[in-house]
This record gives structure tokens, C-alpha cells and sequence, in this order.
């Protein structure tokens, strides 16, 4: 594995399920089943959504890529998955099955043995086109970053009326 790029998305990889954990786990309902909206998603359909990418995107992707290249492109990924894999499901069931998820997928992203020559190899996006796995490495990073930006976003935004005037001062409420 390349030194330095592979295992700093290793870093943020393997701290998302007990960040999440630490931060979710044992909030009342209110807070996890928050929305900004209709069409919008709360924090337990994140987690759901991280749980179906852990399957269907990150990992079966690389495996594209390392095996096929360009020549097999990728399945489409279902944004929405979540909405019915998640039905009937707890928080903290959830929680464990992406942290078992997330487990699995670091273990075989180790035995891939991510090279600086790997990580130039091209995989074929369906919308995207021609992607590096470096690409794909550096967007499950920044997708998990950026889902944990949106949960926070979305359970602080609950408060919106309640802050009076400090909405002002608070970036988070604009």
C-alpha cells in the first residue's frame, strides 16, 4: 500500500462507524429522525445510506477496477436504498451493522494492496466516466466526512427557533 495517501482515508475510514457511534448512539429519536425538510434525510437514513454504499459502492468498485479497469463499468449506485433496507430497524441496529460493514470492508481494502500503480488504475463510472481508483479513495474519505458534516447540520438546525437571536452568530442556521 502506498505510505501516506492510502492510509490517511484509511484514518477517516476507520473512525466513521464509532465517531458516528459516539454521537448518535444513544439520542433520543427526536434528534436522529430530524429532517431540514421534505425530500431531505435524516441521521438514521444517513447511517442507512452509509450501510448500502458500504455494500454496493466503495469496495465492489475498487474490485471493478483492479480486476477489469475500464473495460466492465460500475453497477449504478440507488441513492435511496435506505429508504427500504432500513425499514424496521433501530438506530443502534443500524449503528453495529454499518460498524460490521465497515470492519469488512477494511479488511479487504488492505488486501487489495493499494500501489502507487494501483491507485493510477482507471474504472469506468456510469455518469462520471473515467475515474482513478486514487478518485475513489479520496471520495469514500470525503463522503463520509461529508455525511457526518450533514447529520451535525441537520440536528443543530433543529434548534433554529429556539437559539433566537444567536442564529445570527451561528453559521450552522444559515
Amino acid at each position: 500500500m502506498e505510505p501516506g495517501f492510502v492510509e490517511e482515508c484509511m484514518s477517516i475510514l476507520t473512525r466513521m462507524p464509532a465517531t458516528l457511534n459516539a454521537l448518535l448512539g444513544d439520542l433520543p429519536d427526536a434528534c436522529t429522525a430530524a429532517t431540514e425538510g421534505p425530500g431531505t434525510w435524516s441521521p438514521f437514513v444517513v447511517i442507512g445510506h452509509l450501510i448500502h454504499a458500504e455494500k454496493a459502492d466503495w469496495i465492489p468498485r475498487l474490485a471493478i477496477i483492479l480486476e477489469y479497469g475500464t473495460s466492465r463499468p460500475f453497477e449504478p449506485f440507488d441513492r435511496e436504498a435506505q429508504l427500504r433496507e432500513s425499514v424496521g430497524k433501530s438506530l443502534p441496529a443500524l449503528l453495529r451493522e454499518f460498524a460490521d460493514s465497515r470492519l469488512d470492508s477494511i479488511a479487504r481494502l488492505r488486501a487489495m494492496h493499494l500501489t502507487p500503480e494501483k491507485l493510477e488504475l482507471k474504472g469506468m463510472h456510469p455518469g462520471l466516466g473515467i475515474v482513478t481508483t486514487r478518485q475513489l479513495m479520496a471520495t469514500w474519505a470525503a463522503h463520509d466526512l461529508g455525511h457526518l458534516l450533514q447529520i451535525s447540520r441537520v440536528m443543530a438546525r433543529r434548534y433554529k427557533q429556539e437559539v433566537g437571536p444567536w442564529a445570527a452568530y451561528l453559521s450552522v442556521m444559515k
